[in-house]
């Protein structure tokens, strides 16, 4: 039982993310986290009012499902399986969050000062939460789908626009560590 409870090594987990993948593939189903919300929406009737959200969201239920597994497993992973003295930051990103005035974790898995609730309780924390969730919601709809779609599914069907969109998810992520986040926090 013990190695539920560590970290698993990339190779197993990306071995058991593939095998997932390819059993969507054999049973016709592709995977993505942000099609739920199209889901989600035509159950609420939406569709009546809005042509995108009319289809058949039955035929996505088992979608449904993956979403709640995510949420059931990361609550279970967090309140009794986290053991974050088994995370270690590289020393140079630890001198790097300190220069834009984040501590480290010490202990936790997130550090406080972004995602403690004196972080949330800051008005200019609290919008750029809400436009980078507009922002994200967004590229999620202009692009097809979220990162986790494009990147396991679409990648994994050989699919060239998922393609560009993992590249311009990996340059965006880029420069927003890099050049806009050090600036927000400075």
């Amino acid at each position: 039982m013990e190695i539920i409870f560590q970290t698993w090594p990339w190779y197993i987990s990306g071995f058991l993310i593939g095998m997932i993948m390819l059993a969507l593939t054999y049973f016709g189903k592709a995977f993505g986290m942000s099609s739920n919300l199209r889901s989600l929406c035509a159950m609420s009737g939406l569709g009546k009012k809005v042509s995108f959200f009319n289809f058949d969201w039955k035929s996505q239920r088992w979608n449904l499902v993956v979403v709640l597994g995510a949420m059931l497993g990361g609550f279970v992973a967090v309140q009794f399986m986290s053991d974050p003295s088994n995370v270690s930051l590289n020393p140079a990103t630890v001198i790097q969050l300190e220069q834009m005035g984040i501590d480290a974790p010490n202990g936790k898995l997130m550090p406080a000062a972004l995602f403690g609730s004196d972080a949330i309780a800051n008005p200019a924390t609290l919008i750029l939460l809400v436009i980078g969730g507009i922002l994200i919601g967004f590229g999620s709809r202009y692009a097809g789908g979220c990162t986790s779609g494009h990147a396991i599914s679409g990648l994994s069907n050989l699919q060239i626009p998922s393609l560009k969109a993992v590249i311009g998810f990996f340059i965006g992520g880029l420069l927003m560590a890099h050049f806009i986040l050090p600036y927000l926090l400075s």
